[in-house]
């Protein structure tokens, strides 16, 4: 009965002449632990799988994202706790609004820019440059249009400024809310559902309002139909953002409650940015 030794004399002796048969030939020997190309493995998941991965957030990197935010945070009465909501750098501040104003086709807001540090400072001087452009522009409409009436005196009109301020963050926090509970809800219901934290999407409605600011500006010239045309224009980039981002998080609830919900996001969205326009130009009716 051939011992251990033998067996491995009678490996070596093989192995020496296979080389010499052939010197660029590779051996292994049977004690080594043979590993599976990284590619293999790749192989043997589902076709569509990588995809999905990439759209919704749920690769390894997040794992490790996960990881990292299990790390011991302050209590929510301390001002270190929301500092940490305001971490953020001006490149990574310009970056989301770039990609705000220009949406990738197929991508995700939330995994290319927002999931590695949401925060909280974008959207809040976003929503304040907001407001106040609304109502520096509508002034200045108003008194570009009455310039050289004799019986015109110009007055500022502080009341859009509270008015805009109320709509806006109103928007920007309401909103987010109550979609955050619908997605928590319906990920209860249906497993596959992605939800997104409530900070995640303050920051996607925030940042993609941003694209309102320059339109708002332009809503100086006189003209109906090139105001109507920005906020059509605007709307489309803005709402894509929100689409491209919440779609493949309800994509597998079911189909009617699905559509509904990415319908719903768009109506108050466009309902938003309608009733900014018209209450600019309310504002000129009442006043010529």
């Amino acid at each position: 009965m051939a011992t251990a030794d033998d067996l491995k004399f009678q490996e070596f002796d093989d192995a020496a002449n296979l080389l010499a048969a052939n010197p660029d030939a590779t051996t292994i020997s049977i004690d080594e632990p043979v590993e599976i190309p990284k590619n293999q493995h790749s192989r043997l998941q589902e076709p569509g799988r990588e995809e999905d991965d990439e759209l919704l957030g749920t690769d390894d990197s997040d794992k490790t994202e996960l990881l990292a935010g299990q790390k011991k945070s302050a209590p929510f009465w301390t001002f270190e706790y929301y500092q940490t909501f305001f971490d953020v750098d001006t490149y990574q501040v310009l970056d989301r609004i770039k990609g705000s104003v220009f949406p990738v086709p197929g991508k995700n807001f939330v995994r290319l820019y927002i999931r590695s540090n949401p925060d909280l400072y974008g959207p809040f001087w976003i929503c304040a440059t907001l407001v106040f452009t609304i109502a520096v522009s509508g002034n200045l409409s108003n008194f570009f249009i009455h310039l050289g009436k004799p019986t015109y005196h110009y007055v500022p009109e502080f009341r859009k400024v509270s008015i805009a301020a109320t709509t806006i963050y109103a928007y920007a926090w309401l909103v987010p809310l109550a979609l955050w509970g619908f997605l928590m809800w319906r990920n209860s219901k249906v497993m596959n559902i992605v939800s997104y934290s409530f900070l995640e999407i303050v920051c996607v409605y925030g940042y993609s309002l941003f694209i309102y600011i320059p339109t708002a500006m332009l809503w100086i010239i006189p003209q109906k139909v090139v105001r109507w045309v920005l906020v059509v224009f605007s709307l489309c980039l803005s709402g894509s953002v929100l689409v491209m981002t919440f779609w493949p998080a309800v994509r597998d609830d079911n189909r009617r409650i699905a559509v509904a919900t990415v319908a719903t996001i768009l109506l108050l969205h466009a309902l938003l940015a309608v009733g900014c326009l018209v209450g600019h130009c309310h504002s000129f009716s009442l006043t010529s």
